[in-house]
């Protein structure tokens, strides 16, 4: 986690408007995640989790953010951003975070099933590809992990316990 004061709260303040968008995907009954991308101060992405929504298996919080950022400032790589996301990015993502060249990815919780920055996988911290951002992670966790818990405990009691 970062050790700098200003850049932690900075990180936590962001952190919680991907939580705001880990809720709405829950209130939609999406996996509960979450993210924002940021450059100089400015939210100029944002996605939440619409796979279910939008039939789309690619339709993640981190690919719809990175969509939208390259949109508002109209270039394919987000050199000088940071996304902020409420899970771990899967390896999908993780690698669509490395071709975008973004700076820094900023984690809420931890996937331990399918995380592709460090967890499970190191997508992120590749030295085989052409980028590596820097990654941090644990901010919010508790938050982050409560939604996941709550929205699949919330599942697995609607479909009469069969996994899911």
């Amino acid at each position: 986690m970062d050790t700098d004061i200003s850049g932690a709260q900075k990180h936590l303040r962001y952190m919680q408007q991907a939580f705001l968008l880990a809720e709405q995907a829950y209130e939609e009954k999406e996996v509960p995640v979450g993210a924002i991308v940021v450059r100089d101060d400015d939210i100029i992405g944002k996605g939440y989790n619409q796979p279910e929504r939008l039939n789309d298996p690619t339709a993640h919080a981190e690919m719809l953010a990175i969509s939208a950022a390259c949109a508002t400032i109209g270039q394919k790589y987000l050199t000088g951003c940071t996304l902020y996301v409420t899970l771990e990015p899967c390896p999908m993502c993780a690698g669509a975070l490395v071709w975008s060249k973004i700076d820094t990815i900023v984690i809420g919780a931890l996937d331990a099933r399918a995380g592709g920055c460090g967890s499970v996988f190191n997508i992120a911290g590749s030295d085989k590809l052409n980028h590596k951002p820097n990654v941090l992670h644990g901010f919010m966790e508790q938050d982050c992990e409560w939604i996941l818990k709550k929205f699949f405990r919330q599942r697995r009691s609607s479909n009469n316990g069969s996994a899911y």
